[in-house]
């Protein structure tokens, strides 16, 4: 057992964005540890996941969803490998969590598989027959007053809306009509802020509430999730995940919870954790200004994998 005196390290597993083979693709034949990863899969699929991801018409459909999976377990095993990974502590971040899931060791990597891509079905069948009409968006550079300001603009209209997470100062992901979305986005644009990119399906929102049911009833009911044998830290309130019924809890609270990193990070902190590595095709976590005061971050994406990790020195508080 560590002391608390000691500096600790955490690894944390992304949340997903657009995931497209032309972007991954040529990594996932080359890389061994993907590739090592992508031939326990299909066994688990009984399928080749790379020719089904390659053929793929949707940056987030079920092999989509499969590959990045994949590389962020894999991308973990690397930085065991050949960094000498060895955190005291795993957060998933949104989609992560299925990756944290497999990590920990609360279920074997080829159950995570079948989970994330029984998972995934179950979410596109219920987003055929409700909320079509919803999207998530991330934006950045707008301040609390700001954002209040806009949201209450959508409220006076009685346009449907929720903060779907809050990332970083002035940094948050909201969910609307995709008919509102444009006209919301000059909104943001006349306070300065700017549109990084909308999700459809949504995401995080208590509105999600029949998805966490069915997701319980038709996949998570399927899977004997074990204790974790790396605490887990949760994306919505910081509280550390020791037990499987948590973390089954936690699989859950993703659809009809908000995410929030700053309870994380205060988390990580009060554990003793110096150290992030992030690992899995990151496109947001490793470079929030509230990761990098708090952490030393080591970044390992596909694009950093075939040469030496990258290291965010903590700013000075």
């Amino acid at each position: 057992m560590m002391t608390t005196d000691q500096a600790r390290s955490a690894v944390v597993f992304p949340g997903m964005g657009p995931s497209r083979f032309t972007d991954v693709g040529k990594f996932m034949m080359i890389d061994p540890f993907v590739r090592k990863r992508l031939a326990a899969a299909d066994d688990a699929l009984g399928r080749s996941v790379l020719d089904e991801f390659r053929t793929a018409g949707t940056d987030f459909g079920a092999f989509a969803q499969v590959a990045f999976f994949i590389n962020s377990v894999a991308l973990a095993d690397r930085a065991v490998e050949t960094q000498g990974l060895a955190p005291d502590v795993c957060v998933g971040f949104s989609f992560g969590q299925k990756a944290a899931t497999a990590f920990s060791g609360a279920l074997p990597f080829a159950e995570a598989v079948r989970f994330t891509h029984e998972l995934a079905l179950c979410e596109q069948r219920f987003f055929e027959e409700q909320h079509q009409d919803l999207v998530t968006l991330t934006i950045t550079r707008v301040p609390e007053a700001a954002l209040d300001e806009v949201l209450g603009e959508l409220a006076e209209r009685g346009e449907f809306h929720e903060v779907s997470g809050h990332l970083d100062e002035g940094m948050h992901m909201v969910t609307m009509r995709e008919q509102v979305l444009e006209s919301f986005q000059r909104r943001i644009s006349a306070v300065g802020g700017y549109s990084l990119y909308s999700m459809k399906p949504p995401a995080h929102c208590r509105v999600l509430t029949g998805l966490r049911a069915r997701v319980e009833e038709e996949v998570l009911a399927k899977f004997d999730v074990a204790d974790p044998e790396l605490p887990l830290v949760a994306d919505h309130d910081g509280a550390l995940i020791t037990r499987a019924d948590q973390l089954r809890t936690l699989l859950l609270d993703t659809f009809d919870h908000p995410v929030r990193w700053h309870p994380v990070v205060d988390t990580l902190r009060g554990m003793g954790v110096r150290t992030v590595h992030v690992t899995g095709p990151d496109r947001l976590i490793h470079r929030l200004d509230v990761t990098t005061r708090a952490f030393d971050v080591v970044a390992l994406g596909p694009e950093q994998a075939l040469r030496p990790a990258r290291t965010t020195s903590r700013k000075e508080q």
